[in-house]
């Protein structure tokens, strides 16, 4: 496979570029890439070049042959909600959330949270998870980045996402994505952290317009639920259903 690399800036359509220090590194001393060897840079706005490496001592450039516009994003707009979780599991999950296609991903302090974070350490473990997401549309293939939001409240996101479609995950949910019709525009899924949501977080949820789903009969662990839910999604009505 040739190897895809984010470049941290607005890339020309030919040329040639130098690539930052952290890019020269990993292909020149993790890859062993040579002179000459093909590669893919993306800016993360769409699109893709195609590039040959030319090192130069400790620095590296790429050499810009062609211009390519494909696009890789999922005709769904699917934003994660996500319940924070302790652990390597949030990075787990906004790996694999990038993986199926979600356009957004956004922390949620929720109230039985065990991570619990503010202040600088919130600023820093955000811009861990948003390196998360750029290393996976690297591997994936994908052309545009998604954005981590910044941690917020379930107060805060219900009061800024009044009139949008809402679906909560929750054991017993009365719904079934199945018997949904074609969502139009975005479509946020709501997660709870490890202990679930509480019965006052749910009640609130409900007051806010958000559709309780349930994923079957058995309980999803918050690791594996949205991933379910973002590929039942991406089946039913996105880029991974059946060719026509």
């Amino acid at each position: 496979m040739i190897s895809r690399f984010h470049f941290p800036g607005r890339l020309p359509d030919s040329g040639e570029v130098l690539l930052p220090e952290s890019i020269a590194h990993h292909a020149l001393r993790v890859l062993r890439l040579r002179e000459g060897e093909p590669l893919v840079l993306f800016d993360g706005e769409g699109g893709e070049r195609s590039a040959t490496l030319r090192p130069e001592g400790k620095r590296a450039f790429a050499s810009i042959h062609a211009c390519s516009e494909v696009e890789r994003e999922s005709p769904l707009q699917l934003v994660l909600v996500q319940g924070l979780a302790s652990g390597d599991k949030m990075d787990w999950i906004v790996q694999k959330a990038v993986e199926l296609g979600a356009a957004g991903i956004v922390p949620l302090a929720a109230e039985r949270s065990v991570l619990k974070l503010a202040g600088e350490r919130a600023d820093k473990r955000r811009a861990h998870w948003q390196q998360v997401v750029v290393s996976a549309c690297e591997q994936c293939g994908r052309n545009r980045v998604p954005d981590v939001a910044p941690i917020v409240t379930l107060d805060a996101w219900l009061a800024a996402h009044r009139d949008e479609l809402k679906l909560v995950l929750a054991p017993g949910g009365e719904g079934a994505l199945a018997r949904l019709p074609r969502p139009e525009g975005r479509v946020h899924l709501l997660i709870g952290p490890e202990g679930g949501w509480s019965a006052a977080e749910l009640a609130q949820c409900r007051a806010a317009g958000c559709m309780a789903i349930g994923l079957g009969p058995r309980v999803l662990r918050t690791e594996t639920a949205g991933l379910a839910a973002l590929a039942a999604l991406q089946a039913l009505w996105g880029d991974l259903a059946a060719a026509d």
